[in-house]
């Protein structure tokens, strides 16, 4: 008899198979959704009528004539380069020290980590608390310094952004900490004690050593952070919505205002568009790394 052929799927017909289901709720909610925002950009679609019409690049115009969008455009940069800068900084301060490995530095790192797993509108409300007016906690502090205590942090144009981005500060830097924790404990201590050896200071030591190793796992969380911060909402959101004068408005919560309270969905979705085409600049640069470090 002759040798009977073996019957089955081949490698490749089983890794289509495996990856099929992936692929189609890809397509279904993530692919298919944004295909139809684009298309729904080019067209005066609203939540106060059923029918719409296609009128071409208008919402795009109206959207850059606009006035406030720019001011939106700014407050966003500020917001994703703060509130990204602040807590990589402190959370790489943090992570150094947390490397020492000193008495209680394991139940410091846990307890770090704490705030890092609390919902963002858990936080919202507590930083809210914490910055309120009336009887917030910080204005409680600075009336028993001997201040006056009075200061409507959130109700100011001055300040409520930067209330926002210490919120967001507070809530990132454990997950800062982490990874560049991570990133150290991977650094040759041979490499530092040599330095030393030739007579290289803490700072000529991180500079030369410790950043340069860490390259890419520095680049990566940046990029990570600033995709991140680009579209975050729940905080600004639950602490200000988007006020005072529209002093924390970034584009995540212009997109829903002007879907959910305007009722312009056209115009969220051109709004929607460009956003993804920022957010894509920054993806790119974060895959690029990630190719990289692979």
């Amino acid at each position: 008899m002759g040798e009977k052929r073996r019957k089955g799927l081949t490698d490749t017909q089983t890794g289509i198979l495996l990856v099929i289901p992936g692929l189609a709720v890809f397509i279904a909610v993530i692919l298919f959704p944004f295909i139809d925002a684009i298309r729904m950009s080019f067209t005066d679609k609203s939540m106060l009528s059923p029918d719409s019409s296609y009128i071409g690049l208008e919402n795009y115009f109206s959207v850059f004539r606009d006035p406030y969008f720019l001011k939106t455009i700014a407050t966003t940069a500020v917001f994703v380069l703060a509130a990204t800068a602040l807590p990589f900084i402190l959370g790489f301060i943090w992570a150094i020290l947390l490397n020492q490995g000193f008495k209680g530095s394991e139940l410091m790192r846990g307890v770090t980590l704490v705030n890092w797993i609390i919902p963002g509108t858990a936080i919202g409300f507590l930083w809210s608390w914490i910055f309120n007016g009336q009887y917030g906690v910080l204005n409680g502090i600075i009336k028993m310094l001997g201040g006056e205590g009075n200061t409507t942090w959130l109700g100011q144009t001055s300040t409520a952004l930067l209330c926002v981005v210490i919120a967001r500060t507070w809530q990132m830097l454990p997950w800062y900490m982490a990874f560049l924790l991570g990133g150290l404990q991977g650094v040759e201590l041979e490499q530092i004690e040599a330095a030393r050896i030739d007579g290289a200071g803490n700072w000529k030591c991180f500079m030369k050593i410790i950043v340069p190793s860490m390259k890419n796992i520095i680049t990566l969380i940046l990029a990570m952070g600033l995709v991140g911060n680009l579209q975050h909402f729940d905080l600004p959101w639950t602490m200000v919505q988007g006020g005072p004068a529209r002093a924390t408005t970034t584009l995540s919560l212009e997109v829903y205002t002007t879907a959910f309270k305007n009722w312009n969905m056209g115009k969220a979705a051109t709004i929607g568009t460009i956003w993804a085409l920022l957010l894509a600049c920054f993806s790119v640069v974060y895959l690029k790394q990630v190719k990289d470090t692979d």
